[in-house]
């Protein structure tokens, strides 16, 4: 079998209605999504009884996913794996899925926001600092006035002792929170949602560093950087003594290692026909 096609996602997603295809890139699953999908999506698993994730992916973590078989298994895990980096697209186009568009987590936030403050569903933030929720919450009442905002917390900068995240579930369970979204980095996030999943009723997204783009915290890379591929290079020019490892240690690695998979799946392709 085609190593790209293994990767399934969870049951979740066919009780949904949606038929979405999938292919592995480098052993992590990706789902072909586009934002009117991955919204409905979305908000169809909110409606469930019981919690969900959905991850926005990223070459930093799809590399991530590389070189941590425990990390990579939590993705695969997800209820929705979508690209939210350019070159995600361009791999899943590569394997087969020509109608795979970016679900760019910033902008994907922003239509669920629309969309809850449409149907009435409760939304919250988790992570980021107090001053970014409180920025990110003025920015978004602002333009979506009827949003119900019922849970805000921005967690210590330590892991949580047993207790904490006990208090930390209960609250979000008491918020009534429908849309979760979860800003606490890559492989942070990830690891949190799924760890949770269970123990939670709400549908938790992982945005990574959203709020500080929509807070207006972080600049966003232009339009024609972002379509082309080079918003990794925009955001090492902004963080470089941060971002140097994830973009220039881990991508040449992902395109080797991509570029290697894609020529053992055409050469076996040829062998078999």
């Amino acid at each position: 079998m085609n190593a790209s096609l293994q990767a399934e996602p969870r049951e979740s997603i066919a009780k949904s209605g949606i038929g979405l295809e999938s292919r592995q890139i480098l052993g992590m699953r990706v789902d072909c999504t586009q934002y009117a999908e991955a919204v409905e999506l979305i908000c169809e698993l909110s409606r469930g009884d019981r919690g969900a994730s959905v991850c926005v992916a990223t070459v930093h973590m799809v590399m991530e996913a590389y070189d941590d078989p425990s990390y990579r298994r939590l993705v695969n895990a997800a209820d929705l794996v979508t690209s939210d980096g350019v070159p995600l697209v361009w791999c899943l186009r590569l394997l087969g899925l020509s109608r795979a568009e970016r679900v760019y987590g910033p902008t994907l936030t922003l239509k669920l926001c629309a969309k809850a403050e449409a149907t009435g569903r409760r939304v919250g933030f988790l992570g980021g600092t107090d001053d970014t929720l409180a920025a990110l919450s003025q920015k978004l009442r602002r333009d979506f006035p009827a949003l119900d905002i019922v849970f805000s917390y921005a967690p210590p900068f330590r892991p949580l002792c047993e207790a904490e995240d006990m208090d930390l579930v209960a609250a979000i369970e008491d918020s009534g929170v429908e849309l979760l979204f979860v800003g606490l980095g890559c492989p942070k996030q990830e690891r949190w949602m799924v760890e949770h999943r269970d123990r939670l009723h709400c549908t938790s997204i992982g945005v990574g560093a959203a709020f500080d783009f929509i807070a207006g915290n972080k600049l966003q890379a232009p339009g024609w950087m972002q379509r082309a591929g080079l918003e990794w290079l925009f955001r090492f020019s902004t963080e470089p003594r941060r971002l140097w490892r994830r973009y220039l240690y881990n991508n040449p690695r992902f395109l080797w290692a991509f570029a290697s998979q894609l020529c053992k799946e055409r050469l076996a392709q040829r062998v078999t026909a």
